[in-house]
């Protein structure tokens, strides 16, 4: 079932499409506190965002830009103000379909399959991660941090992922390379050493230190 966040400020107009996409069997929630949009985004971890422009606090331009620091989720601009300059600055921030208001739903709807069907018919699914503001999408290997990213090695991926699903646990060093490593008859023991080192590198250079922690002679914890 995929996931669609909701970010209109007109109570009416974000419960009509909340139900009429639900009817549909998607899942669908509003945004209802317009100063936490990307907080609510990395909680929800929708698969598509419906997006206005004109919101209390800042404007659907702003969190847009936010999102697509840590983010490539298809995203649908709905708006009153569809003049051209809107739609190409709409599109050029990072929109991916421009919706003009009013519209109908059937019409909104399937703009929504179409892009839903573009973006995960030929590519992974998406998925984010987050822990004391460091952002790990799954999907493209990036983490970013204070607005640097840095890009992961598949075996660096599983690592940090592995830690981050169990987070506030040791993994063993035998658990970590039977995970990353599974198909293999035999992996040196350093290699695991090896690709923590240089994923604790990498992390270090967007200003992330000390994250995962070493339990001598057991393996490693995130916490």
């Amino acid at each position: 079932m995929y996931k669609l966040l909701i970010v209109e400020d007109d109570q009416v107009i974000a419960k009509a499409i909340q139900t009429h996409m639900e009817g549909w069997g998607y899942e669908a929630v509003c945004v209802d506190n317009f100063q936490e949009v990307l907080q609510i985004f990395i909680a929800q971890q929708p698969q598509l965002v419906l997006m206005d422009i004109s919101l209390p606090f800042y404007n659907g331009y702003h969190w847009c830009d936010e999102i697509r620091k840590i983010s490539k989720v298809p995203m649908i601009f709905i708006s009153s103000a569809s003049d051209n300059m809107n739609i190409v600055m709409a599109v050029n921030m990072g929109g991916d379909d421009f919706v003009a208001k009013p519209f109908d739903l059937n019409v909104l709807q399937a703009k929504i399959q179409a892009l839903l069907r573009r973006t995960y018919d030929f590519a992974g699914d998406s998925h984010l991660m987050e822990h004391r503001g460091m952002i790990f999408d799954i999907g493209s290997g990036l983490v970013t941090y204070d607005g640097t990213q840095v890009e992961l090695t598949k075996n660096e991926m599983g690592i940090l992922r592995t830690l981050l699903e169990q987070k506030g646990k040791i993994v063993t060093r035998d658990k970590m390379m039977e995970k990353l490593w599974e198909s293999d008859s035999f992996v040196d023991d350093n290699t695991l050493t090896v690709n923590v080192a240089r994923l604790r590198k990498k992390l270090e250079e967007i200003g992330i230190r000390d994250m995962i922690k070493t339990r001598k002679g057991i393996g490693y914890v995130v916490d």
